[in-house]
């Protein structure tokens, strides 16, 4: 009798490891299928940043200006100024059309080394930065873009370059090419493309020009968004658009303010479109603003 009763809690025992060992198996199937639906779950989500094919832009003829900085020849010919979205501002409309003729335009903004040049042999002082929230150091060397600049510390650094400040409207079409493009490279903003608030792209404040190779223009052009923006000839109007001439418009005669374009590292993305236009006292600089050159096409310039 006794041998019989350990022989049934023998043959339960045995039983009942049975059933705990299927049991654990499907809790970890179940386990596993949860953490793969997990995983799908998230690789469908990601959001993948497509890597745009290289551009050829060997088309367009370069130039080294008078500064040792390299230029792009941006064609003759008709594009589009202005926006006619709901959420541009007044003063960007109406969309209409420019004629310019051809012209050099600067690949990357005037950097700090290349203004140190000029400072020194124009003996022009150069003017301090009074608002900055973190160490200047951060913000001043020599591979970065030239902040802290006036109106006409840089009209005084392009004519000492053998070139002139763009105008506006050569400002935008080098930026945006003949299409309507709201960024240099197409509709939609990529935070890998431009510098603007934040450090998602890389760069808490300024980034050394040319390091955004996917953000260039039509043209080839590098850093059109965001980085810093930058003064153009052109005195300031609200009403300019409204007023402009169809072949090489230059801007109103006189006024108060210049105009400023291509947003920078501390705007938005809304802040950065082609079209979007600012405004500022010739006296300003500050840590948002520099500068770049164009030149007229002339017959005894080579280009290459």
């Amino acid at each position: 009798m006794e041998n019989r009763g350990v022989l049934i809690g023998s043959i339960i025992f045995v039983f009942a490891s049975f059933f705990l060992m299927i049991g654990a198996l499907v809790y970890e199937s179940y386990k596993a299928k949860q953490m793969r639906q997990l995983a799908m779950s998230i690789t469908t989500e990601a959001k993948v940043i497509e890597t745009p094919a290289a551009q050829d832009f060997s088309m367009y003829k370069t130039l080294v200006g008078d500064d040792g900085r390299e230029m792009v020849q941006i064609s003759e010919g008709p594009f589009v100024m202005g926006s006619r979205d709901n959420d541009s501002d007044p003063d960007e409309k109406p969309e209409h059309q420019v004629y310019l003729k051809s012209y050099f335009f600067d690949k990357h903004e005037v950097t700090q080394d290349a203004y140190e040049r000029f400072a020194k042999m124009a003996k022009r002082v150069k003017r301090k930065i009074e608002v900055f929230e973190d160490d200047p150091a951060k913000l001043l060397m020599p591979e970065n873009p030239m902040i802290a600049v006036t109106w006409d510390d840089a009209e005084a650094y392009c004519k000492w370059a053998g070139k002139r400040l763009p105008t506006e409207a050569e400002w935008e079409k080098a930026a945006r090419g003949e299409g309507k493009r709201r960024y240099p490279w197409g509709e939609e903003f990529v935070v890998s493309y431009a510098n603007i608030d934040g450090n998602e792209d890389g760069f808490r404040y300024l980034a050394p020009p040319g390091s955004f190779e996917a953000g260039r223009s039509p043209y080839g052009i590098y850093d059109m968004t965001g980085n810093i923006g930058e003064w153009v000839a052109d005195f300031y109007d609200e009403n300019a658009y409204r007023k402009s001439v169809y072949r090489d418009p230059k801007g109103p005669e006189q006024g108060e303010q210049r105009v400023i374009r291509g947003g920078s590292w501390r705007e938005t993305k809304r802040n950065v479109r082609s079209s979007k236009r600012f405004q500022a006292k010739p006296w300003r600089h500050d840590i948002t603003v520099g500068f770049r050159c164009a030149k007229d096409v002339e017959i005894d310039v080579p280009a290459k």
